[in-house]
């Protein structure tokens, strides 16, 4: 039996699952299990996997449920034009969709040209380009610290270490943005990517640098310019948007929890804290799509045909009661969540710090130069993007005492 023909499938949208997923995925695990049946935009089914063990179960078989989206049972009925197609991709030749040793040849690869980025380097890109963004809304007293700051440091640095100039990045934020809230604009914005991408490693080719995709071009792994292009695409869109969610959430974390109040007024050991929580309670990255069964078998007590479709729901398997048996108190150092995935489609650790490292740069900037920073509109009126993927808010209204631009140029 197919997701959709279960007679209770439940549609994975909706303002609630934008509103509070917490208490739809609670909801959703009493009335359904740890496996709930699901329908996508365009009435495509799915399973959501929202078991802790389970989750570890899908994400550990990578044979059984595989990474390859050519085994999807549903392919005959899905248009040309479905919104979700940047997400759901058919053919694409990227490091997502690669299984067995090529995945792991090209994991490495990866890795090997994100690990070689310099510490330092890293951390001063950062905190330039906090700086910057920071000297535009400091002399005002307001701003939102979501649309001016968040939304613009992660891929301004990416974009730096990648090999891009600088004027590059907000185009790249518009396109991103598009592509993974997977609507109207979904399909324009994959397309300003892999144009840029295309340009990118075009040029580097010609004239390689010191830089993540001259790096990539150099391996020897015998991979072609559009798997690169791909892999830069996977690299820029899951570096981004979950990093930039990670600033805001966290910030909202710390200006609306009493048990991180100390870190907005000079205490900075509870940004690491807050941080983790984020991704225990609120993790930028929600839902991952997806991984596709390669024989029929039985998960959560759910008969899963050959071909069906498996969302990973990091969210829920963070929240199951299983695990985190008292919700209300802080994780600590706890960091065995699903945040970064698992198993060997996991992100990989190189790219963790660097998402890390822009974070935490950012966060700290903030709260270093925006003095007495402090919401501006009830906590109850805050909205997020309407995705159930990713997980951030529209907006974070903020108020401080006004201070001077530090002034400067970018290196």
């Amino acid at each position: 039996m197919s997701p959709a023909s279960v007679p209770d499938a439940v549609r994975f949208s909706g303002p609630l699952l934008q509103d509070d997923p917490a208490r739809v995925y609670r909801e959703l695990r009493r009335e359904h299990g740890s496996v709930v049946p699901v329908v996508l935009d365009g009435e495509a089914p799915a399973w959501l996997v929202l078991g802790y063990r389970e989750l570890h179960q899908v994400t550990g078989d990578p044979v059984l449920f595989s990474r390859d989206s050519e085994l999807w049972n549903q392919w005959d009925e899905i248009p040309d034009d479905w919104p979700l197609l940047p997400m759901i991709g058919r053919r694409q030749p990227s490091i997502l969709y690669t299984v067995g040793e090529r995945h792991r040849e090209r994991a490495a690869m990866l890795g090997n040209a994100l690990e070689a980025v310099d510490p330092t380097e890293l951390r001063g890109h950062s905190e330039r380009f906090a700086d910057e963004l920071i000297d535009a809304i400091c002399p005002r007293g307001s701003a939102d610290v979501i649309g001016e700051f968040a939304m613009l440091l992660p891929v301004r640095v990416l974009a730096r270490l990648y090999g891009f100039p600088d004027d590059k990045g907000p185009a790249l934020v518009t396109a991103l943005n598009d592509m993974i809230d997977g609507r109207e604009r979904a399909l324009a914005g994959q397309t300003h990517l892999f144009t840029s991408m295309t340009e990118l490693v075009a040029q580097r080719r010609k004239e390689p640098a010191e830089d993540v995709a001259s790096r990539m071009l150099a391996d020897t792994s015998g991979f072609t310019d559009e798997e690169i292009v791909q892999d830069l695409m996977v690299m820029m869109a899951a570096g981004h948007q979950p990093t930039a969610d990670w600033i805001g959430n966290s910030l909202h974390l710390m200006l609306t929890d009493s048990r991180f109040a100390a870190s907005l007024f000079g205490g900075r050991n509870s940004i690491a804290e807050a941080m983790n929580e984020v991704l225990w309670e609120d993790t930028p990255t929600q839902n991952v799509a997806a991984r596709w069964a390669s024989r029929d078998t039985q998960l959560g007590g759910r008969r899963i045909r050959a071909g069906d479709m498996v969302l990973l729901g990091l969210q829920g398997a963070n929240s199951d009661p299983q695990v985190r048996t008292d919700g209300s108190a802080l994780t600590g150092g706890n960091s065995a969540h699903f945040s970064f995935g698992h198993g060997e489609h996991r992100c990989p650790f190189p790219a963790q710090e660097i998402a890390e490292v822009i974070a935490r740069t950012g966060i700290e900037v903030v709260l270093d130069r925006l003095p007495d920073i402090d919401l501006a509109v009830p906590a109850s009126s805050l909205t997020r993007r309407p995705s159930p993927w990713l997980r951030g808010l529209s907006e974070l209204p903020v108020t401080f005492t006004p201070t001077p631009a530090l002034g400067g140029s970018l290196a």
